[in-house]
């Protein structure tokens, strides 16, 4: 072997060694990204430097492998569509009640399901894991749900906020929480429906 080609094969094996952890890099972040969605893009900007975003998100993987989730059995499926229609409900009435209901009850929800629910953002880490994409929907919810508690709420906001709460609600119990219905039965009144007349 001469050593033009001794050298060509050492700088091959360096580039393929070079490559690697590139590749792995590369492959961890793509996880990342399909695994907390928006929740990646939203950490990514507030730490501003993207290793310290996915150490973060890493370490929510780690601290959420911790807990002992449990699914919901069928009746507390049922409880929990029937107190969700009954929010829906309540909301014609007195759509700053219903919110305050909404955030209990998924409240209430993320505990049973095994997520600790003491610190906000720690709830908030704990559920993105699992829940990247309706995150979004349940900060803005909460914010609405602060703004309703200082009567800074327009009734408009509290119905987003009830839509919110749905959506973080259904993807936690699995389901849709309003029944399902075939397409000549009359829907119940949504928030969104009231809107409308």
């Amino acid at each position: 072997m001469s050593p033009i080609e001794v050298v060509l094969i050492v700088l091959v094996v360096l580039a393929v060694a070079a490559a690697v952890p590139a590749i792995w890099v590369a492959s961890r972040r793509r996880a990342l990204r399909t695994r907390f969605g928006p929740e990646y893009d939203r950490v990514v900007a507030e730490q501003q430097d993207r290793s310290a975003a996915e150490r973060e998100l890493r370490e929510r993987e780690r601290r959420h492998a911790e807990l002992n989730l449990t699914s919901l059995s069928a009746d507390s499926r049922s409880r929990y569509t029937a107190a969700w229609e009954e929010i829906q409900a309540r909301f014609l009435d007195s759509p700053a009640e219903a919110v305050g209901a909404a955030d209990e009850l998924v409240t209430r929800l993320i505990a049973e399901r095994g997520y600790p629910t003491g610190d906000y953002d720690d709830h908030l880490a704990h559920l993105s894991v699992e829940h990247a994409r309706t995150l979004t929907h349940y900060r803005d919810a909460h914010d609405i749900h602060l703004r309703n508690e200082r009567g800074e709420a327009s009734t408009e906001q509290l119905r987003q906020a009830v839509v919110h709460y749905r959506e973080l609600f259904a993807d936690l119990l699995g389901e849709d929480p309003v029944r399902q219905q075939t397409s000549d039965e009359p829907r119940p009144d949504t928030p969104q429906d009231v809107s409308s007349r």
